[in-house]
């Protein structure tokens, strides 16, 4: 008889999916330990990409994909071995959740995903993948309406509120530099600052500019903040730090369950899009292998999409899900419908009240909006070097 030996399945990524009730109910489901390495965004890619063997899935955002593609830190997929791939919709395959909807600059999911060839990645279909397609959303940023006053979605909220000097030493903004370089880009267009020829694509000089106007904003004490993770930029608004940051989801549902009147912005200029990424390290062979492969199916199987639906998040077959969420759950996250009763986030508190409805509206509606994909630009190491200038200035 030939025993199989115990698993521990090693996971690193960051706080937005690496939960513990995440992390509970797939090892009750899959019968294996799995261990969650959480941490910031540029910590988990740098931790990657050089690394490879200390983790067996990387959990991020597509943004991470040439960066660990092309450090050689993660191995093709084979589609094959995806239980449900059949199902997963046209976002991730095609860039567009509908055929009329804005595609947005940038690494739209589509453009990194399939192996071609010559082991480059791109759009043509093939049978391997350099990620599975499972979590996304599209950004902004959140403000205290007790502060602020309520905006109109796509009319009045942008991007622009981030760099108003009527905020000056009450704004925060996320320290990941494929992230948040795009929230401060977006800004300073819609403050009439300046123009991108290509915003997924900045060049170099454009790069100077952006950040000379940033460099001066910081030394005016523009700036209160720049948060690594999601519970830190809780820790901001909680605190009444900051009136208005770069956000995601799940921390605007954490204020808003703690009863701390918190929007989240549906700008006019348009979201900064993100596709999830589960990746397969290139060091993970055998048994922690096929153990990957049961957990990336395990992410499609319908509860881990209905359970980060209540954090305002989607997954990329959302059908599987819609039968665990409640018609009033579906209807609020998905349908963009007013809520017809009190719904819980994923910490178990109320987040959304009756008659609340969705900041941005549906899920076609707020994917036909994006404006830019979280990216790595060919001026990615230039764009580095002066995000972390103006972090230390």
């Amino acid at each position: 008889m030939f025993a199989r030996k115990p698993i521990k399945l090693r996971i690193l990524g960051t706080h937005v999916t690496l939960q513990e009730k995440l992390r509970q109910q797939a090892m009750k489901d899959l019968g294996f330990e799995i261990i969650f390495e959480p941490k910031g965004s540029a910590a988990v890619l740098q931790k990657a990409s050089m690394y490879p063997e200390s983790f067996d899935l990387y959990e991020q955002w597509s943004n991470s994909i040439n960066v660990l593609w092309n450090s050689g830190s993660i191995k093709a997929i084979q589609k094959e071995r995806i239980t449900h791939w059949s199902e997963i919709n046209p976002l991730s395959k095609t860039g567009r959740v509908t055929a009329h909807a804005k595609m947005g600059a940038g690494d739209a999911p589509h453009k990194i995903l399939h192996i071609q060839n010559d082991g480059s990645l791109g759009t043509k279909p093939s049978s391997q993948v350099s990620f599975l397609p499972y979590v996304h959303n599209v950004d902004s940023f959140g403000y205290n309406t007790a502060v602020i006053s309520k905006g109109k979605a796509y009319k009045t909220e942008s991007w622009g509120w981030l760099l108003d000097d009527q905020y000056r030493g009450k704004v925060a903004v996320v320290n990941a530099p494929t992230i948040g370089l795009f929230d401060m880009a977006l800004a300073a267009q819609a403050q009439g600052l300046m123009q991108f020829n290509d915003i997924g694509n900045m060049s170099e000089n454009e790069l100077d500019v952006l950040f000379a106007l940033l460099d001066e904003k910081k030394q005016q004490g523009h700036f209160n903040g720049f948060w690594t993770s999601v519970p830190e930029s809780i820790k901001f608004m909680k605190s009444g730090r900051v009136v208005i940051e770069s956000m995601f989801s799940p921390a605007v549902s954490s204020l808003n369950g703690q009863n701390i009147p918190v929007a989240y912005a549906a700008p006019k200029e348009g979201y900064r899009g993100w596709h999830g990424v589960m990746c397969l390290s290139s060091a993970t062979t055998g048994y922690q292998e096929d153990a990957a492969y049961d957990y990336m199916n395990w992410w499609l199987s319908g509860w881990p999409g209905a359970f980060i639906a209540r954090q305002g998040y989607y997954i990329s077959n959302a059908e599987r899900s819609r039968e665990l969420l409640s018609p009033a759950e579906w209807d609020y996250w998905y349908a963009g419908q007013a809520a017809t009763s009190a719904l819980k986030g994923p910490d178990g508190k109320v987040s959304v009240q009756p008659g609340n409805t969705r900041s941005g509206g549906s899920y076609e509606t707020r994917f036909s909006n994006v404006a830019v994909w979280n990216s790595v630009m060919p001026s990615y190491d230039y764009s580095l070097q002066k995000w972390y200038e103006f972090i230390s200035l």
